[in-house]
């Protein structure tokens, strides 16, 4: 007998904890008025939050950097350093495709995001000019609730805190940013997204705004200061090799026409010479003026390898999607914004009436 009582105890205890959805459903369709109050009133709140967040735009572009592979690791290692990473002496032959990696890492940077301030653009329905730099800081579009919050808080703060003085030059210092030039720069760390693929290292950036001509405007400009920070970076000690060389040969230039002057003269003034003395002179000044020819023309060929090493190391790229203005917005998505607000509400109000109805606790497990 008690065998049997321990074995119909069990199933007591799992009829007990079954769940009847069926008596839940009859219980939530009791309050299905409320249902209709809670969800008219999410979808109109809804509703006017999606409305109220403000368009935008995005423009892709595509690159294929063309890599080569004879090139040398030095300028690898020399673009790497600038970013604190260090280039082992096993980086040879194909190490121009770790470049590519690189670029997310140089967009991100403050100095190139700030060299983005100065650029000239304007609206789509509008011929103001304006620096890229002022249209972020002053033609953004805010929603109703954000713009309310700040012009509140923005009041109390003003009666604590004296207006800072630094925030009224215009100047642009990287080096020491004023608190709105930085929260310029952190705006543009979601407008301005670069992503280099591991496998193809195609290179795609994103720029994303609330204008659609002010979106493709920036995003060819990203690109082309992208290839010219990038040319920049590669080309610097083939560059600064040009430099010198084009110095000594210039001043190389200068001696040897000194001395082929200080030759003629003397020539010219002793064409009757009868004295040993003053053709060994003649002849003095004829090796002077042909050494420094001799200079002159070594340096004039290091010139020209110089000026061939500098259009070696400049790196090309072949653009697969060029900068083109969006005709459809990418965001906001208000229709899933909507269907979220549903989904809240409908699940807030079921555990609100189940709550009323004593019937959550049996339902979460607890006595």
């Amino acid at each position: 007998m008690d065998e049997k009582k321990q074995y119909i105890e069990p199933q007591e205890e799992e009829e007990e904890s079954h769940i009847d959805f069926g008596q839940l459903f009859q219980t939530l369709l009791k309050h299905k008025r409320r249902y209709y109050k809670v969800l008219s009133i999410a979808f109109v709140v809804a509703c006017v939050c999606a409305l109220s967040l403000p368009k935008t735009y995005t423009c892709e572009v595509i690159l294929a950097p063309e890599l080569s592979t004879t090139r040398s690791s030095g300028s690898l290692s020399s673009l790497a350093a600038q970013f604190g990473m260090k280039m082992g002496a096993k980086t040879t032959g194909n190490s121009e495709a770790l470049y590519p990696t690189l670029y997310p890492e140089l967009i991100n940077s403050s100095d190139f995001k700030v060299s983005l301030f100065n650029v000239p653009v304007h609206k789509k329905d509008s011929t103001r000019i304006m620096t890229y730099y002022d249209y972020l800081k002053d033609e953004q579009k805010h929603p109703w609730w954000s713009v309310a919050i700040g012009s509140t808080i923005g009041s109390l703060v003003s009666l604590f805190v004296e207006e800072d003085s630094t925030e009224l030059k215009k100047t642009i210092d990287p080096f020491q940013l004023t608190k709105a030039q930085a929260r310029i720069v952190k705006m543009l760390e979601k407008k301005v997204v670069c992503d280099v693929d591991d496998k193809t290292l195609v290179i795609t950036i994103d720029v994303t705004d609330q204008d659609p001509l002010i979106c493709a405007t920036m995003a060819d400009s990203v690109q082309a200061r992208l290839q010219d920070f990038i040319t920049d970076y590669r080309t610097k000690k083939a560059r600064i090799d040009y430099e010198y060389n084009l110095r000594q040969e210039v001043e190389a230039k200068q001696r040897y026409d000194e001395a082929r002057r200080a030759y003629s003269d003397y020539a010219d003034a002793n064409q009757d010479m009868v004295l040993q003395s003053a053709r060994t002179k003649l002849i003095d000044l004829e090796n002077e003026m042909q050494l420094k020819y001799n200079r002159y023309n070594t340096v004039a060929q290091a010139v020209m390898a110089a000026e061939a090493k500098v259009q070696e190391e400049t790196p090309s790229f072949t653009t697969l999607q060029r900068a083109t203005v969006p005709v459809k917005k990418s965001g906001p998505p208000r229709i899933k914004i909507v269907l979220v607000f549903l989904f809240v509400a409908f699940l807030g109000t079921s555990v609100w009436i189940l709550y009323k109805e004593d019937q959550l606790k049996p339902l979460l497990g607890l006595s």
